[in-house]
């Protein structure tokens, strides 16, 4: 039976049968806290007179459906989640009324009650196939068509949609009924409905091609919190500058950003209803890069309206292409349009490593990935489709050229508009652009997987001159494609105490082998940096004299993003058991203080820890841990009082604190008997001084509760949570197990803030049984629990701290023998590929 799957065969051929002319969708949500009332009327065209087909509807009590005038069986025509049609005309129409229920797990229609003050929230999240879990739906994304939404709320409450909000009808003393306009054709996954006791704050976007109305919603709660003026720029720096390179006006008439709590991700795309999750409306004080991250999200999901709103994909092989796309879109943005000018620099730091981590699993995948069903999808949201994309786009535009590029997506977005497309439309039209043939280049870049490794080699004259100079391509057995590189290579001196670029040459690299003649002749610099401009996706090697000078001078290297490049280099080295992870730490220790980007800052010390408690030889981790730690404490006491490093460097301290020196430092910080000049100490650094004494046994329940009764919030009951995990006693950690994988009443963002907060290096006595238990839930979690709850449990619940030869055998004996879903396989597979990595990292640090 196919539940709730859905495959591509089946998508086309309800596709090739079907055209959707409307939805008309009724909700009622006064009817009770645990569910609502959904009524669908459904009008479509079939091409085969006679043919049959079917809807889609979750979880669903159906009172009632009707095809073409006729009541049907509801006990013959749903199941499995499945709304069979029969017998069907050339014109249709269906109307399906059912009780749906509201959701704890951010998929449908989630529900939350605010313990601030009661007050009651809820919104819509359908990507991928969960609109079917509000409305019946013909659930993929080339079956587009217009919506027409009535929802029926307490009168009191804010109603939203991708179309304008019309005012309330009243219906009696408390509801009311908001009929809203039909929509301009979308697909079913970004639509969207968010009702209730929103706080909102309209404005509006004047641009050249008219005015656009921009509203901005929260709960009542975070009001003080909202920076909407901030918001309000920058959704309007977006707007100017997309609506100029696009050449296309903004298609959905006004723009809603609605933060809503207990998110599963960052934000969606939801046509003209975007919501992002409101943790991005802080309550305590956060260092640069979140800024620089949040203005990357809104930023993000403003592009999507043009590129998977107005031009969609025809089916989730595509997938890539939205979220690739977008991402690229947000950066490029955020450097020509904002204050976060250098933000392709956070881009390296952060989310190309993401990329590049994920690429080297056994999971790794195509960009363009062959998702034949939903289940496919559904684990492809990874930093392949994201990062790696937007890299390989970002290489793509230095392919052809931004004009070029630019020009191509105009005439995309012209030719498709409102419509259904694939890469192959958008390739022509790039192709069209730059006169460049692409299709060779998609195949390698796009449709094979692996990332290869760019290393320099070079002979030198007795005057430090290259003889020669050649850059050298490898990559993995299992993934051996060699692409063709547009990079830069940059070659940089010492000057006056400055790391300096001297000259910069670019290149095209091809095949194993790349001769570059144009150093030739040139004197060797103290540093030489291939991908210099970050233009192609690469792990780039440093050669023995521009090691040595990144060990002792990184900080000497004023160039941001070579920097970055530098510090990723360094990293992957030590992934890759090429630099021992001891030297990666004393890399960090004696540069980070002088790094001026903020993910750089803020990112690389979380990297240095992976290397203390991950890639060092176990017989000598605790020196090293104390190294680091003593370090961090030493970084901390120098950092300026009140600056962004300061944060940084407690932050870090706190997570490593093991030493009777750190944690009677994080006690007094916590109860105010000790104090740094400029730190403050608000909400959520509490919270982060409290779980690290929770990790190291000196904090218990009475504490914890103690601070959760000075932050009755949901973030305070979340944090609280974190915090009890974190203890190192067998009856915690049983505890947040029930949480995390057995009980079903957990909401989704408390069952992912126990999760984090359960695999704690240095716990790992406590930790041993768990490996078999998680193993055993592994079988079955993902049937029993879903997508969102098993995918963050068997993440996250891996053993990793138990890093061992044995565990790896146990690991892959599991994964030979055991029948669980593939989904949940991945997961685990990822988690043996760690090991892996770790245990090589290990012996090269050991050596």
């Amino acid at each position: 039976m196919p539940g709730t799957n859905l495959t591509r065969d089946e998508a086309q051929q309800r596709a090739r049968l079907l055209e959707v002319a409307s939805y008309d969708v009724a909700l009622d949500l006064t009817t009770s806290e645990t569910t609502f009332e959904s009524t669908t009327t459904l009008r479509f065209r079939c091409a085969e007179a006679g043919a049959e087909t079917f809807a889609d509807l979750v979880g669903a009590t159906v009172h009632e459906v009707v095809l073409n005038g006729t009541s049907l069986d509801v006990s013959q025509v749903y199941a499995d989640h499945r709304v069979a049609l029969a017998g069907l005309e050339a014109d249709n129409e269906l109307v399906v009324r059912a009780t749906m229920p509201y959701s704890r797990t951010g998929e449908g229609l989630h529900r939350f009650v605010d313990p601030a003050d009661d007050r009651v929230y809820t919104y819509s999240q359908f990507e991928v196939p969960d609109a079917r879990r509000v409305y019946t739906t013909f659930e993929q994304p080339d079956l587009k068509s217009r919506f027409t939404f009535h929802v029926t709320a307490p009168a009191d409450w804010v109603v939203v949609s991708n179309a304008p909000t019309p005012q309330p009808e009243a219906l009696d003393g408390s509801r009311a009924v908001w009929h809203f306009p039909a929509t301009e054709p979308m697909s079913t996954y970004i639509t969207a409905v968010v009702a209730g006791e929103y706080h909102v704050e309209h404005d509006t976007y004047r641009g050249k091609h008219g005015d656009i109305p921009l509203g901005h919603y929260c709960r009542q709660s975070l009001v003080e919190h909202m920076d909407t003026a901030e918001l309000v720029k920058l959704t309007s720096q977006g707007f100017a500058f997309f609506e100029e390179a696009f050449d296309y006006p903004y298609p959905f008439g006004k723009y809603d950003q609605l933060y809503v709590p207990e998110y599963n991700m960052g934000a969606m795309e939801n046509a003209g209803a975007v919501t992002l999750r409101d943790e991005y409306l802080p309550r305590s004080r956060q260092d640069a890069s979140f800024y620089e991250f949040r203005a990357s999200v809104i930023l993000h999901e403003m592009a999507h309206m043009w590129f998977g709103d107005l031009v969609t994909m025809r089916w989730w092989d595509d997938l890539w292409l939205n979220e690739s796309f977008a991402e690229w879109a947000c950066y490029h943005a955020a450097v020509e349009a904002t204050e976060f000018d250098e933000s392709w620099t956070g881009f390296t730091n952060a989310r190309k490593n993401w990329a590049l981590r994920q690429d080297q699993l056994p999971s790794t995948h195509p960009i363009a990935a062959d998702n034949h069903d939903l289940q496919a999808v559904e684990v492809n949201f990874d930093g392949i489709t994201y990062a790696k994309g937007a890299s390989v786009l970002k290489q793509l535009v230095a392919w052809v050229g931004m004009d070029n590029f630019l020009v191509g997506l105009r005439a995309y977005f012209k030719a498709h508009a409102f419509g259904n497309s694939e890469f192959s439309d958008l390739l022509g039209a790039l192709e069209t652009a730059s006169g460049r043939e692409l299709d060779s280049w998609a195949k390698e870049w796009l449709q094979t997987s692996g990332v290869n490794t760019l290393t320099p080699r070079s002979e030198t004259d007795a005057e430090g001159a290259y003889t020669s100079f050649r850059i050298e391509q490898t990559a993995t057995v299992e993934h051996p494609t060699l692409r063709r590189h547009r990079l830069g290579i940059g070659l940089y001196d010492e000057v006056d105490g400055h790391l300096v670029r001297r000259t910069s040459v670019e290149v095209d690299v091809e095949g194993e082998t790349t001769e570059v003649a144009e150093l030739v002749g040139v004197r060797q610099p103290d540093l030489l940096l291939l991908n210099d401009g970050d233009l192609t996706y690469a792990k780039i090697r440093l050669d023995e004299r521009s090691l040595a000078t990144v060990m002792t001078g990184l900080g000497r290297l004023d160039d941001s993003l070579a920097r970055a490049l530098c510090w990723g280099a360094a990293w992957d080295m030590t992934r890759d058991a090429e630099l021992r992870a001891t030297d990666f730490v004393e890399l960090v220790l004696g540069n980070i203080a002088g790094e001026t980007d903020a993910f750089g800052s803020s990112r690389i010390p979380g990297y240095a820890s992976q290397a203390v408690h991950h890639f060092s030889d176990p017989a000598h981790r605790v020196e090293l841990r104390a190294r680091w730690e003593g370090g961090l404490r030493e970084l901390l006491d120098a950092a300026e009082p009140g600056g962004d490093h300061q944060l940084t460097f407690v932050r870090a301290l706190a997570s490593v604190a093991r030493s009777e020196e750190s944690v009677a430092l994080l006690e007094g910080l916590l109860d105010g008997s000790a104090g740094l000049e400029g730190l403050v100490v608000d909400t959520d650094l509490r919270w982060t001084l409290l779980s690290a004494l929770a990790r190291e046994g000196v904090a218990d329940d009475a504490r914890i509760d103690a601070e959760l009764a000075r932050d009755q919030t949901i973030s305070g009951q979340e944090r609280a949570a974190a915090a009890r995990t974190a203890q190192p006693t067998a009856e915690a950690k049983a505890t947040a197990w029930e949480l995390a994988v057995v009980r079903d009443d957990v909401p989704n963002e408390t069952q992912r803030s126990v999760v984090l907060g359960f695999m704690q290096p240095g716990q790992e006595e406590v930790l041993r049984p768990y490996v078999a238990r998680y193993l055993e839930v592994a079988e079955t979690l993902w049937e029993d629990k879903g997508t969102q709850r098993a995918s963050t449990a068997l993440e996250w619940l891996f053993p990793r701290p138990m890093a061992s030869p044995e565990l790896l055998e146990q690991v892959t004996t599991w994964l030979r023998d055991s029948p669980a879903n593939p989904a949940a396989k991945r997961y685990v597979r990822e988690g043996a590929a760690d090991v892996e990595r770790y245990l090589a990292a290990q012996a090269h640090d050991r050596g």
